[in-house]
């Protein structure tokens, strides 16, 4: 008897076994489409995935000549050297402040900015505006940084030169540590918002009409309709875009910083991902500056976790 019951459990199951073979005919039935995705997914794979190996250099004194393997450990001592340092709250206020305000105030420019197109009803103007927001994105980082060179200048740039017209002093807003955080995060602003409006203004366009129109005849304002209507109607996205730059919080493209970066403005301009270019690339500690990047992206991967379970409770909207 005990055996038949252990023949009986160990017996496959018809349904499960049918599953997966329809799965498999889908999948070869249209396996054009699955082969689209092994360029992505090598792609992850070779250069996501396939470095987490070389963490361990963060908890050891790796040497080039040795090799990963034959390095000596070292531990947390990284670590605790970091944390020890006299630049750590620098780096980490800097950081941290910097994509704080940010998420504060580029985060929402975006969405204003959709909503403004969606409410112009002259598309020739609203294809305008668009065009004019969507440009300064392809513009290079290095020209951006140059323009504002040119436009910032203490003797020839027109900024200056207004001031001084209205009696002021010229100010030199590229060598001063205070005007460096919001000259960048104000150039960010201006680069990305429109070209970042895109996916607004396309889930705009899945709102059904007709809950405008119910609205009007309702009596709503515009400014009603829009926070009513429009708002709601793209809060998931809202909240998926949201979770997703909460979760490279601590990461800042670090081009932008060092072309701007210089001793004058170094208190308010010194972060991480420079810290990390500096001292791992040009001064070659790369154990030291691994064990950086690596405490970096854990309170990435921390932010992002509570992040989008907070979202899951409270919007039912989440990445999973």
């Amino acid at each position: 008897m005990d055996s038949m019951i252990e023949n009986a459990g160990a017996a496959p199951v018809p349904g499960r076994k049918k599953r997966s073979d329809g799965l498999l005919r889908k999948m070869a039935k249209r396996y054009d489409l699955y082969l689209m995705l092994l360029p992505p997914l090598a792609f992850y794979l070779i250069f996501h995935y396939g470095p987490l190996y070389g963490l361990q250099i963060a908890f050891k004194n790796f040497n080039p000549a040795k090799g990963i393997i034959g390095s000596p450990w070292e531990g947390f001592g990284h670590f605790e050297r970091f944390f020890n340092s006299y630049y750590f709250w620098r780096l980490l206020w800097n950081t941290v402040s910097i994509n704080l305000f940010s998420l504060l105030i580029a985060f929402p420019v975006p969405i204003l900015l959709a909503l403004l197109v969606n409410e112009i009803k002259s598309r020739a103007y609203s294809k305008w505006l668009q065009n004019i927001t969507y440009i300064p994105h392809f513009i290079s980082v290095v020209v951006i940084v140059g323009i504002l060179n040119v436009f910032l200048s203490p003797k020839t740039g027109p900024i200056n030169q207004l001031i001084e017209a209205f009696g002021g002093t010229p100010i030199n807003f590229l060598q001063e540590a205070a005007w460096f955080k919001p000259i960048f995060i104000g150039s960010n602003i201006w680069q990305s918002m429109g070209w970042q409006s895109i996916i607004y203004i396309a889930a705009l366009s899945g709102v059904n009409p007709q809950l405008y129109e119910a609205a009007k005849m309702d009596g709503a304002s515009r400014l009603r309709r829009i926070w009513h209507v429009s708002l709601p109607g793209i809060m998931p996205v809202i909240v998926i875009l949201l979770i997703l730059d909460i979760g490279h919080f601590m990461n800042i493209g670090f081009e932008k910083i060092l072309l701007m970066q210089n001793n004058l403005n170094l208190e308010s301009s010194d972060v991480i991902s420079t810290f990390v270019y500096t001292t791992g690339i040009l001064k070659g500690e790369y154990s030291y500056t691994a064990a950086i990047g690596l405490f970096n992206s854990v309170i990435n991967l921390m932010l992002l976790l509570l992040v989008n379970r907070f979202a899951r409770k409270t919007s039912e909207t989440s990445l999973w």
